[in-house]
């Protein structure tokens, strides 16, 4: 870092990094993706499209992509309570990039 970066990044902006580094350091497994807990399924004459609905149990869809293709798994009650932990803690990575960046936008913009 040149002396003139040191100039540009305040302590307020020093301090957020560090608070969501100190996050990042903090995180455990994670996995990415998007679960879905549906209580319909794809069968056009099942009782759960009827009017009223008879649902049935919940269908737990974790979706991902993999080399550019999405993927889909269903995950058993089981599974979705063992690593519901790890996709909270993904979405939670996610924001802290998403807040890393901005700062740092931040930062870029007011020094031009």
């Amino acid at each position: 870092m040149t002396p003139s970066d040191k100039d540009t990044i305040d302590n307020a902006h020093r301090t957020a990094q560090a608070h969501i580094a100190a996050e990042l350091g903090r995180a455990g497994f994670a996995l990415p993706g998007t679960v879905l807990v549906r209580t319909t399924c794809g069968k056009t004459n099942c009782g759960c499209h009827a009017d009223p609905p008879r649902l049935h149990r919940p269908y737990i869809q974790w979706t991902r992509k993999i080399n550019q293709k999405t993927v889909t798994r269903h995950l058993s009650d089981e599974q979705w309570q063992r690593y519901q932990e790890w996709f909270d803690n993904a979405k939670r990575l996610r924001q802290l990039l998403a807040d890393l960046e901005a700062l740092s936008m931040e930062i870029f913009e007011h020094d031009s």
